[in-house]
């Protein structure tokens, strides 16, 4: 029986040990501590009498200076919980009337050693906690009921237990438990002083020791229970329920259009670093303040043009021209952003610029032939200031049509082969158009042919038609922006 009782109590211990939490989330406790035995309780036949000496420790105590008790629970809901304990003490110390003396008197008791008795006790109990009634988280008042079975020596018998105990939480899963439980047994009572040893007596045992609650799942580790967890597998707060606020808002991820950046509540848990009212994901110009009509771009000028689009952002003007005042510098009706020439009067049917008129055209033709060149060479005759002089005329004259196109043409006599009349031409319209480049003429103005002896003005027959034939025509061939020649 000895053995078999040693065997309980290590299954019992087995048991603790692999068990998992208490309460609504720490469903299951295991507790260990020493417990002490008063056998004053068995001794006198008024009932009261069995506990006016409850706290005569070196008296009527038995302690067993080890960890002597084991205790399984669980929690079953509603402050309810089922537990299952298991004791192991040694009684050196068991209290009986001493013979002669009245129930009534200070000395009526004494402590005997019945034999230095192994005592193990297995007892299982139905506890409720008063701690979620007054609304504590530190301090736990129980009360309990439940049956055991005693193994005393060689005897063994059955108990019933009421039992009341108070528990002190250091920790959400750590605490200090100290109960006592009145052991009624119905069995025979003997005392040493009538048989060699008790048999079945009824006591009060004490314990003290330390609870540890456990198995509430926590997968995320965030402390706060799954079943509490409004993200279980993702660690967050308490005030979120156990959701993240990644960025540290104030507002949980779940609701926070920008989980990654701070924010505020008012843009949806996103920042608007620019300050205009606008958050960041919706603002086209993020970092600099501007209108919500323009998502947040600014309109420098008022113009209703943003600025990104605006080609004049710090003068107002109408969207049809770009943001940009209506400029016509040359009064032509032509504004100067569409005005190919904005500083030359000229109608808007050539774009604004002036049109080549025909007594244009003459006086290039009157001065155009008035350059002169070296006999059989494409070189301007040395010294010859007139030639000079034409050539500036023609500059000014072009510069006064920015937008047309001229063809500088040169042409030559019969004189000489084809061939070398061709080049000859060629290279004198060549020359022509270089000396007008120098002097100012807009190169993608001017193109230049020649045409050899092929276009003859006068007859080459006589010199006087062989002399118009040698000269230089300027012709307009249309505009630049046409892209003709």
């Amino acid at each position: 029986m000895k053995h078999l009782n040693k065997l309980l109590v290590a299954v019992t211990m087995v048991m603790g040990l692999s068990s998992q939490a208490q309460d609504s989330n720490n469903k299951w406790a295991i507790g260990f501590g020493v417990n002490a035995i008063d056998y004053r309780s068995s001794a006198g036949d008024d009932f009261m009498s069995h506990f006016d000496q409850p706290f005569k420790v070196d008296e009527n105590w038995n302690i067993l200076p080890s960890v002597s008790y084991i205790n399984v629970s669980r929690y079953v809901g509603s402050g309810f919980i089922v537990g299952l304990t298991g004791s192991i003490n040694q009684i050196d110390k068991f209290v009986i009337p001493v013979p002669g003396k009245t129930f009534n008197g200070p000395n009526d008791f004494a402590a005997v050693n019945p034999g230095d008795l192994m005592y193990y006790g297995v007892d299982a109990t139905v506890t409720y906690s008063f701690m979620e009634l007054i609304k504590s988280k530190v301090i736990e008042p129980t009360l309990s009921v439940g049956g055991g079975y005693t193994f005393l020596g060689d005897e063994s018998y059955g108990t019933v237990n009421p039992g009341v105990g108070l528990n002190f939480w250091f920790t959400e899963n750590v605490g200090l438990s100290l109960l006592g439980v009145y052991k009624k047994s119905f069995g025979d009572r003997n005392y040493p002083g009538d048989l060699a040893k008790p048999d079945a007596p009824s006591y009060t045992q004490y314990s003290a020791g330390l609870t540890f609650k456990f198995g509430a799942k926590d997968t995320d580790g965030d402390g706060i229970y799954d079943k509490d967890d409004a993200c279980p597998e993702v660690a967050g707060l308490k005030q979120f329920n156990g959701c993240p606020d990644t960025d540290a808002d104030g507002i949980e991820d779940s609701k926070d259009k920008c989980p990654t950046v701070a924010g505020s509540a008012e843009f949806q848990g996103c920042p608007d670093t620019d300050g205009d009212g606008v958050a960041d994901p919706d603002d086209a110009c993020p970092s600099v303040a501007g209108l919500k009509q323009f998502q947040g771009c600014p309109d420098t000028d008022g113009d209703g043009v943003t600025d990104a689009s605006d080609k004049c952002p710090t003068v107002a003007g109408p969207a049809s021209n770009g943001g940009c005042p209506v400029l016509d510098a040359d009064k032509d009706g032509v504004p100067d952003l569409e005005d190919a020439c904005p500083t030359v009067a000229g109608p808007a049917s050539n774009k604004g610029c002036p049109e080549v008129t025909e007594q244009v055209l003459q006086e290039l033709k009157v001065q155009a032939r008035a350059v002169y060149f070296n006999s059989g060479k494409a070189t301007f005759k040395t010294g010859d200031k007139e030639t000079q002089a034409r050539l500036d005329a023609i500059k000014q004259i072009l510069l006064n049509y920015p937008n047309a196109k001229f063809s500088i043409e040169g042409h030559t006599d019969s004189d000489g082969s084809d061939k070398f009349n061709q080049k000859l031409s060629e290279e004198r319209a060549t020359a022509v158009m270089n000396g007008l480049i120098e002097r100012g003429v807009n190169v993608n103005n001017l193109v230049s042919k020649g045409f050899g002896e092929t276009m003859p003005v006068a007859s080459n027959k006589t010199a006087k038609g062989k002399a118009e034939n040698r000269r230089t025509e300027i012709r307009h061939i249309g505009s630049i922006y046409e892209g003709k020649l």
